[in-house]
C-alpha cells in the first residue's frame, strides 16, 4: 500500500494537449510524405512542402525530446541499462522488419534497392526511427553521467545544445564540410559514414530534440515565458520574417543563409506548441477532435512504419500542384485529407495485427 501510494505522488497525469499535438506532428508527417511520394510534387514549384519542411520533423523531435525528461527517473547503472535496451528493442526490430517489408514490396528489384537505401541517409523513409534512436542513446548517456555531478546545474544541457547547435551549423557551410548540403567536392570516407549511418540526419535534428528536453526541465520558467505579455507577439514577428526570407527573399547568402532558416524552425514548432497549450480544453479526450488527434499521437511509431506501404500513387496531382504553385491551401488540404485517410488505415491495419501478442510486442514494441 505504502509503495503504491508514493507511486500516485510521484507520477504526474499525462499532458492530453500533448498526445493531441503528437499526434498533429504525425498527420503533418504523412501529408509531407503524400505530396512528395505519393503526388510527385516538385520541391521548387510545390507552395505546401518547403513550408511543411521547415518544422514538421523538427517539432516531432522536440516533443520526443519534451517527453524524454523524467523528473523522477533515477539514473543507477541497472535503470540505464534496462531504459536503454527497451529503446533498442523497440527503435531497431520494428524498423528493420517493416524497412525489409517495404522494400520487398515497393521495389522492382530488392537487392538493388536494399543497396541503394542501406547508403542513403534516409532509409527507403524509416531514417526517423533510428535517428530518433541515436538521440536517446546520446541522452541516457548524457542524463546517467549528469547523475553523478555533485551540484544540479543548468549548464551540461546548455553546453550540449549549443554543441549540437554548432554540428546543426557544419550541415549548411558546404564551404567547409564534405557533408554540408551542397557540398560540390570528391565524396569523403566521412561523407559515406554520415550517409551509410544516417548520423548527418542525426546532425541536423538533435537539437529540436535538445530544444523540446529543456522546455520540460524548466517548465515553470517556460510557462511564464510563454504567458507574458511580450514573447508571442515578438516571436510571431520575428518568426514572419525569417520564414518569409528563408523560403522567398533569401537575402542572407552563404554562410548567413542558415540563420533566417534556423529561427523559422524553432520559431514555428515554438508557435505550434504554444497554440496547443493555449487552446488544451479543446484537446482533451472529451473533444472528438482532442480525442482523435490523441489517439493518432499515441500510434505514432504504428502509423510510421505503416504508412509507407499505403501512399497512393497520384502523379496527376502533382503535375496541377507544379502548374498552379500558388494553391496552396488546396494543395495542404488534399494532402492532409488522403494523409488522415491513410493514417486510418494504417491505424485499421496496426489493430488487426495487434491481436496477436507476438506481433504487439515485436512489430510496435507493446508488452
Amino acid at each position: 500500500m505504502h509503495t503504491n501510494m508514493e507511486e500516485a505522488v510521484v507520477k504526474k497525469p499525462r499532458l492530453e494537449w500533448l498526445d493531441a499535438l503528437r499526434g498533429f506532428t504525425m498527420i503533418l508527417v504523412v501529408a509531407y510524405h503524400v505530396a512528395d511520394m505519393g503526388f510527385s510534387e516538385s520541391w521548387r514549384h510545390s507552395s505546401s512542402m518547403p513550408f511543411l519542411v521547415l518544422f514538421r520533423m523538427p517539432l516531432f523531435f522536440f516533443v520526443s525530446g519534451f517527453l524524454a525528461y523524467k523528473a523522477t527517473q533515477v539514473w543507477d547503472i541497472r535503470n540505464f541499462g534496462s531504459l536503454l535496451w527497451k529503446k533498442i528493442k523497440v527503435q531497431t526490430i520494428p524498423t528493420i522488419v517493416f524497412f525489409l517489408l517495404a522494400t520487398a514490396l515497393l521495389s522492382k528489384k530488392f537487392w538493388p534497392a536494399l543497396e541503394d537505401s542501406l547508403h542513403s541517409p534516409y532509409k527507403g523513409g524509416y531514417w526517423f526511427t533510428i535517428v530518433l534512436l541515436y538521440m536517446f542513446i546520446i541522452y541516457y548517456v548524457f542524463s546517467y553521467l549528469e547523475s553523478k555531478l555533485k551540484v544540479k546545474s543548468w549548464i551540461p544541457i546548455t553546453l550540449l545544445f549549443l554543441v549540437s547547435l554548432a554540428f546543426y551549423e557544419s550541415c549548411y557551410q558546404p564551404k567547409y564540410f564534405s557533408w554540408a548540403l551542397g557540398y560540390k567536392g570528391a565524396k569523403t570516407a566521412t561523407y559515406q559514414f554520415l550517409m551509410d549511418t544516417s548520423f548527418g540526419q542525426l546532425l541536423l535534428y538533435f537539437p529540436f530534440f535538445l530544444y523540446g528536453n529543456i522546455v520540460h526541465r524548466y517548465w515553470d520558467k517556460a510557462e511564464r515565458i510563454m504567458d507574458s505579455r511580450w514573447f508571442f507577439p515578438i516571436v510571431v514577428t520575428i518568426v514572419v520574417f525569417a520564414t518569409i526570407d528563408a523560403l522567398k527573399w533569401h537575402t542572407l547568402r552563404m554562410t548567413w543563409a542558415v540563420i533566417p532558416l534556423t529561427v523559422s524552425r524553432f520559431g514555428l514548432l515554438t508557435i505550434t506548441f504554444m497554440y496547443f497549450r493555449y487552446y488544451k480544453q479543446y484537446f482533451t479526450k472529451l473533444s472528438p477532435i482532442g480525442a482523435s488527434l490523441q489517439y493518432i499521437g499515441r500510434r505514432t511509431l504504428d502509423v510510421y512504419l505503416l504508412h509507407f506501404l499505403f501512399i497512393p500513387d497520384l502523379p496527376g496531382l502533382g503535375t496541377f500542384f507544379n502548374a498552379h504553385s500558388h494553391n496552396f491551401v488546396i494543395d495542404i488540404t488534399l494532402s492532409v485529407i488522403v494523409a488522415l485517410l491513410l493514417i486510418g488505415f494504417c491505424i485499421v491495419t496496426s489493430n488487426i495485427l495487434r491481436i496477436s501478442p507476438f506481433f504487439k510486442k515485436w512489430l510496435f514494441g507493446r508488452g
